[in-house]
């Protein structure tokens, strides 16, 4: 599949690995005979108009950046310099985060654009606020993320080297800032603890937490800052 160069390059050799799906900006050089194509999640278009159309806009956030590389030859991504990291599922499995994290990935994967929102129920009020707020930090756009099925490999970006997180003997609970997506079959809901001492800004700054459940890996970045 994806072979590292370094901790910031990875490259593809297309006649192993087929089409690779990537992120727009983030081919570096290749050799061989390799065309690009713009590409498109299916059913990431939306409907027209209203609230089809807003919906629509936030949905194709979560694709309008990425191409196709398709040919015989070997392609070099990395993108402004931050660490890779290659998830492989020789037998198969599922990978899910935000578009803005994938770099790329093999095009026999099966990819979708899921809802976050309908994944963390309901709640109004300050809660509510800061639920729609530490999704927004998940997900770049705070309504829908991207989740990939099948055998494959997927390439994404992070701050320094990532960590995996086992779960799967209990919760694991993660700054949403330094969240980076999850391997397997693994749930999270946001926690807002939000005080009055939080309000007045003498809290502890941890506000918003992210618990991540079922079997599976949580990946975390070596920091709070966001892409």
């Amino acid at each position: 599949m994806f072979e590292k160069v370094n901790s910031k390059v990875v490259k593809a050799d297309l006649g192993r690995t087929g089409p690779i799906v990537s992120r727009r900006g983030s081919m570096l050089f290749y050799s061989g005979q390799v065309h690009f194509a713009p590409h498109q999640i299916p059913g990431a278009g939306g409907a027209p108009g209203g609230m089809g159309a807003m919906v629509g806009s936030m949905m194709r956030s979560e694709h309008e950046r990425t191409m196709i590389a398709q040919g015989n030859g070997q392609v070099h991504y990395g993108f402004q310099g931050l660490a890779l990291h290659v998830i492989d599922l020789p037998q198969g499995g599922q990978v899910t985060a935000d578009m803005s994290r994938m770099l790329g990935y093999t095009a026999g994967m099966q990819a979708s654009i899921v809802s976050t929102q309908s994944q963390q129920g309901g709640g109004g009020g300050l809660r509510g606020a800061l639920r729609g707020a530490a999704t927004g930090a998940l997900t770049g756009n705070g309504m829908f993320t991207t989740q990939l099925s099948g055998v494959g490999a997927v390439v994404l970006v992070a701050h320094g080297e990532l960590i995996e997180i086992p779960v799967g003997n209990g919760p694991v609970v993660v700054d949403p800032q330094a969240f980076v997506g999850t391997v397997g079959n693994v749930q999270t809901q946001l926690q807002s603890a939000m005080s009055w001492r939080d309000a007045v800004g003498r809290g502890s700054g941890e506000a918003m937490q992210l618990q991540c459940n079922g079997q599976g890996v949580v990946l975390v970045q070596a920091s709070e800052e966001k892409l």
